[in-house]
């Protein structure tokens, strides 16, 4: 899909609307992560350097929509830019006659940050008068929000249709993600390995499909693969389950085999009567479950058989953990997978992961900074790659 970049916009002497991710988690007030903020300061300061005045945007939590609310104001990501050494101002509110005038009066190098955008139901409804309102504030568009790149909100889609094509761009958090997310969709190289994990089949039928036919391998690990292995037949005992989802399951197995891509599944497993740090937890000796028993991290043999197919991979995706990593005694799969992974990156395979698990995952591991390509848009590159369209991408294409 072809898009304009931020090489493609002049943008001296223009004021530009902003759309980024910065989503940051607060406690008391007070920013615990700025690592969303820092993603985009590269394209921040791009339109800066260049002699732009920008207007910033951005939603934060999960207000209302009933106006504002103080717990979710940007006020926040002010201070932390004024901090930075920005010449910023935090808007009256989000649109109307007072922000106009507020945006009006910037002067290049100077930075507008709205107030949060979802203070307003036309943000999530993606009303065309509010779409139009925010578009007034602005002369060109630049999106570097792939994080909410599947939304179909106003200040992602709704409002890009107001400026000239000319003027509308990829902010570069939202190229690299593109390039990279399109490294795995599109001529990737062989071998190409697929490693998903994560609690629920039904969150992954999309993406498991899409690379049935494409991956060479395809390894489940985590809660969704009881789902699976009883479509194959094998106790699972108490292990979480989607019984709606067995059938679903089956058709999948089916398909891999038809279109020949190996899917593989856990060979051995830690189990344990409960989830808890002091569970009396058990190797199996094979793929089944005893009754009274719930599965919790791959086995050593999986892990095995799952490092040998890591090994010869050229091209890596992983999304999702193989266990229950958040606790110590399920941890040692996801934790051996991920130095595998990172192993896989130093010799030069192309390993991207996205999700939100898996980035926790990889920061536990230690190997987030050896990785290819860490995904900052759990939803968005979750949907991109089961081969969905996304809103925000679509706005952007010439």
């Amino acid at each position: 899909m072809a898009f304009h970049t931020l090489k493609d916009l002049d943008a001296k002497g223009l004021r530009v609307f902003l759309r980024a991710d910065l989503n940051v988690p607060l406690k008391d007030g007070a920013i615990t992560d700025s690592t969303r903020i820092r993603e985009t300061l590269p394209t921040l300061n791009h339109l800066l350097g260049q002699g732009a005045s920008v207007v910033l945007a951005s939603h934060l939590g999960r207000p209302k929509g009933e106006g504002f609310e103080a717990a979710f104001s940007l006020a926040p990501v002010a201070d932390w830019l004024k901090a930075q050494g920005f010449d910023v101002r935090l808007a009256s509110g989000v649109v109307g006659e007072s922000v106009e005038a507020e945006a009006k009066a910037l002067k290049p190098g100077q930075v507008l940050l709205l107030e949060n955008l979802r203070f307003e139901k036309g943000e999530t409804k993606n009303k065309p008068e509010f779409a139009a309102a925010l578009a007034k504030l602005a002369d060109a568009y630049v999106d570097d929000a792939f994080g909410a790149a599947h939304r179909a909100h106003a200040s992602v889609s709704g409002m890009v249709v107001d400026f000239p094509k000319g003027r509308v761009a990829a902010g570069f958090l939202m190229e690299k993600e593109l390039a990279a997310l399109g490294r795995i969709l599109h001529n990737p190289e062989k071998p190409l390995l697929a490693v998903m994990g994560g609690a629920k089949v039904s969150d992954k039928i999309d993406l498991i499909h899409h690379f049935i036919g494409k991956a060479d391998a395809i390894l489940i690990g985590g809660a969704m693969s009881y789902t699976l292995l009883k479509a194959e037949g094998i106790p699972i005992g108490k292990s979480l389950c989607e019984d709606d989802k067995v059938e679903t399951a089956k058709k999948l197995i089916q398909e891999a085999k038809a279109k020949g891509t190996r899917l593989l599944l856990p060979l051995d497993h830690l189990v344990a009567d409960r989830m808890a740090e002091d569970a009396d937890c058990a190797l199996t000796n094979d793929a089944d479950i005893p009754d009274d028993r719930m599965g919790l991290d791959i086995g050593p043999e999986t892990v095995a058989a799952y490092v040998q197919e890591i090994r010869t991979a050229k091209t890596i995706l992983w999304n999702g953990p193989m266990g229950v990593f958040e606790l110590e005694p399920f941890a040692s799969g996801t934790l051996t997978i991920a130095e595998e992974m990172a192993d896989a990156a130093d010799r030069g395979a192309f390993v991207l992961v996205g999700g939100g698990d898996s980035v926790a995952a990889a920061a536990k591991a230690g190997v987030i900074a050896r990785m290819s390509h860490v995904s900052t848009g759990g939803g968005a590159s979750l949907e991109f790659l089961s081969g969905l369209e996304l809103p925000g991408v679509v706005a952007l294409s010439r």
